[in-house]
């Protein structure tokens, strides 16, 4: 049952990705931004920086802007801005745990806009640490139209070790975690399966989920989730809720 719900609310959160981040580009800027500030233009060096790379590809950002981006980053043409990496923690109605991880070149401005969203929503921020110990990071690949023994056999093929596989029936994908370690031993071992690989990211799964009744609850805590996916400075949200 954990399972199941664990792949909803990632189904969730991903449409509610892709239909609500109009400024998704932009995003995919500031992810790059980052990636190079932290480990160079060079993205043959830079595991992260293949990571936002591919993101931005999977978001529809053409190559041209990416390479743009990533010059921009490594200070040809830079405007100077420092990015910075903020996780903020919090509680939504019904004691829904969320963490929202954002990109932001001005703290100051970003956290009273968080915050508010939290209080017109009902919820409230808490301090560093009070809901983050209820998720892991873990390496995240959905995986399209394949059997569990297809992925099986590709993963022992590459020496990937230590993940989790469940399928879905309905949509015809597989979702494979893993510790974070493993993400490139993985993304190695589809490539030489040739399997098709819908998404593959970070992802920060809850250990336990907290039920959210039907109607008038739902809404307030999705009300929530809405409010911050949109926030233009804010790239994840994380959250504990089993919708029922």
């Amino acid at each position: 049952m954990a399972k199941h719900s664990h792949w909803d609310n990632i189904k969730h959160k991903k449409s509610a990705n892709d239909a609500k981040k109009a400024n998704v580009i932009a995003r995919m800027g500031k992810l790059i931004t980052v990636a190079v500030q932290m480990g160079g233009a060079n993205i043959d060096d830079n595991p992260r920086l293949r990571l936002a790379v591919a993101k931005a590809r999977s978001a529809h950002m053409n190559m041209e802007a990416i390479e743009r981006a990533i010059k921009k980053a490594a200070g040809e043409g830079a405007d100077g801005r420092i990015m910075s990496e903020v996780t903020y923690e919090g509680y939504a109605p019904g004691g829904v745990a969320v963490l929202v991880d954002v990109l932001t070149d001005n703290r100051n401005r970003t956290a009273p806009e968080v915050k508010k969203l939290f209080e017109r929503s009902g919820g409230a921020v808490g301090a560093p640490g009070c809901v983050s110990w209820q998720f892991k990071t873990r390496a995240l690949f959905v995986v399209e139209a394949v059997s569990d023994d297809t992925v099986i056999e590709a993963l022992l093929g590459g020496g990937a070790d230590a993940v989790d596989i469940s399928a879905d029936a309905e949509e015809g994908q597989v979702l494979i975690t893993a510790e974070p370690t493993q993400f490139d031993a993985i993304s190695k071992a589809m490539g030489a399966a040739k399997l098709t690989v819908v998404s593959a990211d970070f992802s920060k799964l809850p250990d336990n989920l907290v039920t959210v009744p039907a109607g008038d609850p739902t809404l307030a805590v999705q009300k929530l989730l809405d409010a911050l996916e949109e926030q233009e400075d804010v790239q994840d949200v994380y959250h504990n809720a089993d919708f029922a």
